[in-house]
């Protein structure tokens, strides 16, 4: 099996890479522009894997050539930061609208299967509970970056109906959990670094009580393996969630770990999103569970940064 990952060294991505086994691959074939510097998700990769890094980015290097004889290809490459999208929404197109595009079509011609992770912030409805059998009215992305995945989810189905590709579509709730290539921009993470460096969770104003969809990272990485072991292209779309939880009850979970936070309301221009609850029983009802929890996610991202802001430089790193 040829396996291909874009976007191979972020969050998720190096948490995929660095699991992989021996004798599951033929190659892996790792896609990368290195636009933020994550040289470090590189270090130390499972030995006996048959890597391969290819430094490029899927808005313009060749990807028919690299995509040639890959059973499977997973889409990680994406501009991911919602509240920073609005300053850059031209290049938030061209990555997960286009950039998604030109992956989509050069599959089509090597006869991969796709695995492309959008989002559940394409969700902003009435309702309070949502799945993926909603209509287009609960479809409301708050942010260029919600809509350039909702976007990408459309071309996808109608290439699925058209062109024959072989694609899974996952909403995947926002990440918490701790990788070589983590990031800081989404809520949990950023709240546990404020936490352990001694600073106040900058919470958006009307959040604090505000439902919202949290994926895992350990269940990411696993919904992703789980798809291709289970051939789950069939063009439809599964919501990817482990659980739903308020701010509130994330900064409750962060206080066991650290008593002395203390909360800051800011401003977003993404805060006027309404509270609502994902539910993701597609994918369970293919057999897939989720064995995560945002506890486990905040306990390890804490236990994290708790090292190493006491000069643990050894115990706190990453492997």
């Amino acid at each position: 099996m040829r396996l291909v990952v874009t976007g191979a060294l972020g969050h998720i991505g190096s948490r995929l890479i660095h699991g992989l086994r021996p004798g599951a691959f033929e190659e892996v074939v790792l896609l990368d522009n290195l636009s933020t510097q994550r040289f470090c998700s590189l270090f130390n990769l499972p030995a006996g894997v048959p890597f391969r890094f290819v430094e490029g980015d899927v808005c313009t290097y060749d990807l028919a050539r690299l995509f040639a004889g890959a059973d499977v290809v997973v889409h990680l490459a994406a501009v991911t930061n919602a509240e920073g999208s609005f300053e850059i929404q031209e290049r938030v197109e061209q990555v997960n609208f286009t950039g998604t595009q030109r992956v989509a079509e050069a599959c089509v011609g090597a006869g991969a299967r796709l695995v492309f992770l959008s989002t559940t912030s394409v969700y902003g409805p009435q309702s309070e509970v949502v799945d993926e059998e909603c209509g287009q009215e609960a479809l409301k992305p708050q942010s260029p970056y919600a809509e350039s995945k909702m976007r990408a989810e459309e071309l996808l189905r109608r290439m699925a109906a058209e062109q024959a590709l072989r694609v899974f579509i996952g909403r995947f709730g926002t990440i918490c959990g701790t990788s070589i290539g983590m990031r800081f921009h989404t809520a949990v993470n950023r709240f546990c670094w404020q936490a352990c460096m001694g600073e106040p969770l900058s919470v958006w104003r009307t959040a604090l009580h505000q439902r919202r969809p949290y994926l895992e990272l350990g269940d990411a990485v696993r919904a992703i393996e789980f798809v291709s072991a289970n051939d789950l292209f069939d063009g439809r779309v599964y919501n990817v969630v482990t659980e739903n939880s308020t701010v509130g009850a994330i900064v409750d979970e962060i206080r066991r770990h650290a008593a002395d936070v203390r909360v800051q309301f800011v401003d977003s221009a993404v805060m006027n999103q309404l509270s609502y609850t994902v539910r993701a029983e597609r994918i369970r009802a293919e057999g897939f569970e989720f064995t995560g929890s945002l506890a486990e996610g905040i306990a390890e991202t804490m236990t994290l940064l708790r090292a190493i802001r006491a000069g643990d430089w050894t115990g706190g790193l990453l492997s």
